[in-house]
């Protein structure tokens, strides 16, 4: 490859970034047009939406995952494995932190990468907000260690439950009325009603206790009222205690202390209220910042302090006409990687750059198989048009494919469609080791 081509360096492998890398490949690195290379911290890719899943154990992070070396082979993009630690803008290059192994041996020093254009795309993380005890007691699902670190601990739980003669329940308590948290809900109940199949007959669904805390007036608090009362009435029915007004201010071994000192007593604890952007954004003192650690950035995605870097995902603070901000959703990701790419396509070509314009699609929750809530065409519609039932949980699912043919094509995409079809023939319906 000559030396002129410019290096395009994407940080963050994630619904945004990797759709990026793989466009960006296909028109761009096949042609040595420019070197495209992703850097993340992971060696495999798993759909954010979906890690209440693997948490669960109703999917495979190991059989589901996109491994981003072999990925990057047939898409004309190069992949280094590597933490993101420090950017240095004068110089243009972004510095990765060492790999150790197990046993905090370095395979890999501290290293440069350099670029002529950057895009940060390293996602969020749930943001504790301070709240004593939490990072100590509990569970998240910024990722699918932290999502396979729970499915592990919810197995031992069942074992314990089934296994023993005189423990009869199962408290799972989770903050955060949320998607995340509302969509685990739901699934916890699922994957309890399957463990008879696989002889852990004694640990039954009413031995599950699911607390659900939520600190405003009413869970989805982001998506409109009657999304949000649907899904209570569907979470209600299954058996889950919907907390609503009741905020969290300790986490113990125990349980979580509310805020007029009650305890909500539980064996597992998951905290999934509200997300950020990584806190080590701030040290690297480039960028402007929001309350939520997000990077402030142009109407054409360019961060506000440096025409070099672009931004998107969930790290991007995107301020819209009304003064809100594009929220932190898969579908916005995906909207800001197609602009990103085709601003850097404009940029090489000396064109003048397009305006981000988020399109709100609508909002779906997904209640595992139980029922499926949301509403279309937010834009148009103003969330006005709702669905539910099948026709929902196929639009929820077609979300999935969109993404899966962002990165693989349609041809690739419909044949892991017919594989799933006939792995759920050969394997368990929900993942138990």
């Amino acid at each position: 490859m000559e030396s002129s081509c410019p290096k395009i360096v994407i940080i963050g492998g994630g619904a945004g970034g990797l759709e990026l890398a793989t466009q960006l490949g296909h028109k761009l690195g096949r042609k040595n047009k420019a070197q495209i290379v992703l850097v993340d911290k992971n060696r495999t890719h798993i759909w954010k939406p979906l890690l209440h899943e693997v948490a669960t154990g109703s999917l495979d992070a190991d059989l589901d995952g996109v491994v981003y070396s072999a990925h990057a082979a047939k898409h004309g993009y190069q992949f280094q494995l590597g933490t993101f630690c420090g950017l240095d803008a004068d110089n243009k290059s972004v510095k990765v932190a060492p790999i150790t192994d197990e046993t905090g041996n370095v395979l890999l020093p501290e290293r440069q990468i350099h670029y002529d254009t950057l895009v940060i795309a390293i996602g969020s993380v749930s943001n504790d907000f301070n709240t004593p005890g939490v990072k100590d007691h509990c569970f998240f699902l910024d990722s699918h260690q932290q999502a396979n670190r729970f499915h592990h601990a919810l197995l031992d739980s069942f074992t314990r439950v089934h296994q023993s003669e005189s423990i009869n329940e199962l408290n799972i308590a989770i903050v955060g009325g949320g998607a995340t948290g509302v969509e685990l809900s739901a699934e916890l109940y699922h994957v309890t009603d399957l463990l008879k199949i696989y002889g852990l007959s004694k640990m039954t669904k009413d031995k599950l206790n699911i607390h659900l805390i939520e600190a405003g007036p009413r869970i989805l608090p982001a998506l409109p009222e009657r999304i949000a009362m649907s899904a209570r009435r569907e979470l209600s029915k299954l058996g889950v205690n919907v907390m609503e007004n009741t905020r969290i201010s300790e986490a113990n071994a125990s349980g979580f202390v509310t805020s007029d000192g009650k305890l909500i007593e539980a064996n597992l604890m998951l905290w999934a209220a509200g997300v950020k952007a990584p806190d080590f954004i701030k040290n690297i003192e480039l960028f402007e910042l929001n309350r939520a650690n997000q990077i402030m950035v142009k109407a054409n995605l360019r961060s506000s302090t440096n025409d070099d870097i672009f931004v998107i995902g969930d790290c991007c603070a995107c301020q819209q006409a009304d003064g809100s901000f594009v929220p932190p959703r898969a579908q916005s990701a995906h909207q800001m990687a197609q602009c990103v790419e085709q601003n850097i396509l404009h940029d090489l070509k000396g064109e003048a750059l397009e305006s981000y314009n988020y399109v709100d699609h609508g909002s779906l929750v997904n209640l595992s198989r139980f029922s499926t809530v949301g509403s279309l065409m937010g834009n148009l519609t103003k969330n006005s048009m709702f669905i539910e039932g099948k026709i929902a949980r196929f639009v929820y699912i077609s979300l999935y494919r969109m993404h899966q043919k962002a990165i693989h094509g349609s041809f690739k995409t419909l044949a892991l469609w017919l594989a799933e079809k006939v792995l759920r023939v050969v394997r368990p319906r929900m993942k138990l080791h």
